[in-house]
């Protein structure tokens, strides 16, 4: 357990959400990966909650200074929009009181707990089974109140009703944003003779993917076909540990294989069927979700379910932006994402991620999962000193 604790602290500071996470996990007794006087608070949540761990870490800059904002907005919950926060938290709750009672009476209820004081905010999550789970909702909180914040304050600039406090976050968030990365590594090169290649590449790609910051925890998949089988990143797998966890899935379905296949094989396989495309790689670069879920028409009477019925054909420039749902129902990925990545370099989804496909190797869609990421950046801060711009006309 030690060894576990101690690898979940690390992922968290190499991902930049924490410097000095507290991790623990439950065995035959409670192991943390360093001793802290928060433990005498934290070890009775754990024991009441019956779990199998918890991390309690303060956010790393800029999502620190994100979610004091976000939280100090109250007196409710944080309520992000996007795709990961409707299928996975829900909703972010805010205690004001780093105490068992008041951080028990909401993870009763949810993943975790954002609690602010006098030196900034914490984030509290835990895990039913393993440090990991504790792990992933913290990388999801992050995300989810990056998007939150930024989308809010380009459409508040829009509106004229930005407050000086919001200019101020805004201000100090931007200037402590890492800079983007801009050329794309050498990923082994194909076409891919064999099951073995097949694997080592969707390996050193999914890796790459995360530490290029274009994928949240594990939320992301990647696959590969080959001949009449599509390689598939397992569900719930991450995307830098990916060694064991690909499914070889046939096309024709003639396999179980696929019960532990990641839960966009249906919109994958669909896409490999209707499509030349080999590779095909997904992750939830922020800006790009970020300008995803940008929409001018505030009377919109679908504007509560842009996610699943948009009504509009919508792009950022050549890439187009589809609705659709995990799965195979009416509204699922597989109906909208495979003619929107026909032709194209690939595809976003509302308020969800970016796929992009390739029809040799994964350079391709490596490649353009970065430029696209990187235009959504200037895009949103051109869309932003524009609004600025437009409400300082307005009010002269």
């Amino acid at each position: 357990m030690k060894e576990l604790v101690d690898k979940y602290a690390g992922k968290m500071i190499a991902a930049g959400l924490a410097a000095d996470p507290l991790v623990c996990g439950l065995d035959d007794e409670i192991v943390w990966n360093r001793a802290d006087e928060r433990q005498s608070v934290l070890e009775p949540v754990l024991e009441d909650m019956r779990s199998n761990s918890l991390i309690c870490a303060a956010p790393a800059e800029p999502y620190q200074t994100i979610i004091r904002f976000l939280a100090a907005r109250g007196p409710g919950p944080v309520t992000p929009r996007d795709c990961e926060t409707r299928t996975f938290l829900h909703d972010l709750p805010v205690s004001r009181s780093f105490t068992p009672g008041a951080i028990l009476e909401h993870l009763k209820k949810r993943k975790s707990v954002i609690v602010t004081g006098s030196g900034g905010v914490q984030v509290v999550a835990f895990g039913t089974v393993s440090p990991e789970q504790a792990f992933v909702t913290f990388s999801s909180v992050c995300f989810s109140c990056f998007v939150l914040f930024f989308s809010d304050y380009l459409a508040r600039v829009r509106a004229g009703t930005a407050t000086a406090e919001e200019h101020d976050a805004f201000a100090r968030a931007r200037s402590l944003l890492p800079a983007p990365r801009q050329s794309p590594p050498e990923l082994k090169t194909g076409p891919f003779a064999g099951a073995a290649q097949v694997t080592e590449a969707m390996i050193e790609a999914g890796r790459l993917t995360v530490e290029y910051g274009l994928v949240d925890s594990y939320f992301g998949n990647i696959s590969y076909r080959l001949h009449d089988t599509v390689f598939i990143s397992q569900t719930g797998s991450s995307l830098d540990e990916l060694a064991g966890c690909i499914d070889p899935c046939p096309l024709d379905g003639s396999s179980t294989t696929g019960i532990t296949a990641s839960s966009e094989l249906a919109a994958h396989t669909t896409i490999y069927l209707r499509t030349p495309s080999r590779a095909i790689l997904h992750g939830h670069p922020k800006f790009t979700v970020i300008l995803s879920m940008d929409c001018e028409m505030t009377n919109c009477p679908d504007r509560d379910r842009c996610h699943i019925r948009c009504p509009r054909e919508r792009f950022i420039e050549d890439i187009p932006i589809v609705p659709g749902e995990v799965g195979t129902g009416p509204t699922g990925l597989c109906h909208t994402l495979p003619p929107a990545v026909r032709e194209r370099r690939g595809a976003v989804v509302w308020g969800h991620g970016l796929f992009t496909v390739g029809t040799v190797d994964f350079n391709e869609p490596f490649r353009g999962l970065l430029e696209i990421e990187n235009m959504c950046r200037e895009k949103y801060f051109e869309a932003v000193r524009q609004a600025g711009r437009e409400t300082t006309t307005a009010g002269r």
